[in-house]
Formats: structure tokens, sequence, C-alpha cells
């Protein structure tokens, strides 16, 4: 769901349901208003050209499929705190399709959640952009690093890398 805007720290979090069934901050926010000292992190693709948090498995299920498919701390911590671990200002999902199609030389396409995406498409389906000015401002965090496109770009896309990626994390790629 892309909203017209980079979301931030001080955004709602969209409410829990079966299509968002993250809970964890409105758990937070009942657990502040019996006066616990809580703060949540928001986080972001952890990422190198080897491992890339989901997009992982989103590599592994274009591999599948044959295409790549898109969809149209804290020590300084404030209680009831919202922050975005997040180095860029946000990477539409499709532009991480399209990384992964050149990667693995396949087309890239529209698909809709639940016939492409599986379990996949209740984050795929949200876009997940953020932004974390305030948190950098905040903590004094400044990130660094390459982005997650620059590292799907020098991603190791071939069978046995794939199969060695999933061998360390115990899943098979198939």
């Amino acid at each position: 769901m892309t909203r017209g805007w980079t979301p931030t720290e001080q955004d709602a979090p969209l409410p829990p349901s079966l299509a968002y069934p993250r809970a964890s901050e409105a758990t937070a926010e009942t657990l502040l208003k019996r006066g616990v000292r809580v703060s949540v992190v928001r986080l972001p693709q952890v990422h190198n050209n080897v491992k890339q948090g989901l997009v992982t498995d989103t590599i592994a299920l274009a591999r599948e499929k044959r295409v790549s498919a898109y969809r149209l701390a804290l020590e300084k911590h404030e209680a009831g705190a919202r922050y975005h671990a997040v180095a860029e200002e946000g990477v539409p999902y499709r532009d991480i399709a399209e990384a992964i199609g050149r990667g693995l030389k396949v087309p890239v396409v529209s698909k809709s959640p639940a016939a492409h995406f599986l379990w996949l498409g209740m984050f795929v389906n949200h876009d997940l952009m953020g932004s974390s000015g305030e948190t950098q401002r905040r903590l004094e965090w400044r990130p660094g690093g390459p982005g997650l496109i620059a590292d799907l770009e020098q991603m190791r896309y071939s069978e046995s890398a794939a199969d060695s990626i999933f061998a360390t994390t115990g899943r098979a790629s198939r």
C-alpha cells in the first residue's frame, strides 16, 4: 500500500489485522499506559550482498516462479517513542523487484499478493517505506553502508550461492 508519502516516526502504526498482523506497537501502547517505560523500534531490511532479510525469500520466490514481481536504543529511548532503524528514506518494492529481475535475468511484472507472494504478501502489499530523520536526530545516529539496491546489484544470484544462503538459514530454496 503506497501512501503517497514516506512514513515518519510520528505516524501512528497501522492497526493490527489479518492483512497486517503486527501487534507489537499496540502492545507497547498498552504497556506504556500501565507505566512501563517502553519504546518501539521499527526495523528495516537488514542486508548485505549475500543476505537481504525478507528480500532473500523474495529472491527465492522469483527464482522458483521465474518472474520477479512487485505490488502496483536503545539506551536513549523515550517512553512511548517510535524509532525507525532505516538508513534509506524508502525503497519502493517495485525497485527491489526490478533489481532482482536484473540479477536473475527474469521478467519483472505486477502480481496480486495472494496469487504470487504467499506469506510475503502481507509485507509486499504495504510497500513498507519509512524515514528515520527523527530517530537520527534523537539518538545522534548516522547510518552507513551501501543501500539495498546496491547490495542487490552485487548479489551472487547463481543457484549455488542461493543454496548456500538457505543452507546457513536452515531453509530450502525450493
